[in-house]
């Protein structure tokens, strides 16, 4: 089970990546604020962290590469269609994975997410899943 934060405030869009990311049995959070993502990663570390380049851009940047991830993570950002392109800080730039133009980039996204995931297992960074045995990450084990 992969840890995804999903930031922004495009609620609808948002709802339908997590129901999408829920159903290939990650477990995806929503926060509309830097602030609260903060909080929520501060609370457990996301794999994927996946923010509005609007967010980004408005003076969110040097917050956003804060964000704690897990062991292995990344970060995305996406924009809507349509939106105009904001330039980013280059610090930003090479903090982030892939700018994506969501929804149309729907399947891209999943994609990444997968080969993130896979990354971070292979490099035993990551939990393997459930159908894989023992969690050698786990504390009791």
């Amino acid at each position: 089970m992969t840890q995804i934060l999903l930031v922004g405030s495009d609620g609808p869009l948002l709802e339908g990546l997590a129901q999408s990311l829920a159903a290939m049995g990650h477990t995806p959070r929503v926060a509309t604020s830097i602030a609260e993502a903060q909080e929520s990663a501060a609370y457990a570390p996301p794999l994927v962290l996946v923010a509005s380049r609007s967010l980004a851009a408005e003076g969110g940047a040097a917050a956003l590469t804060g964000i704690s991830l897990a062991a292995g993570g990344a970060m995305l950002l996406y924009h809507e269609v349509g939106s105009r392109s904001i330039p980013l800080p280059p610090a930003l730039q090479r903090n982030v994975l892939a700018d994506l133009s969501l929804p149309l980039e729907r399947k891209r996204f999943m994609a990444l997410v997968q080969h993130v995931e896979e990354r971070a297992h292979a490099t035993g960074r990551g939990r393997p899943s459930p159908a894989g045995g023992s969690d050698a990450h786990h504390p009791d084990t």
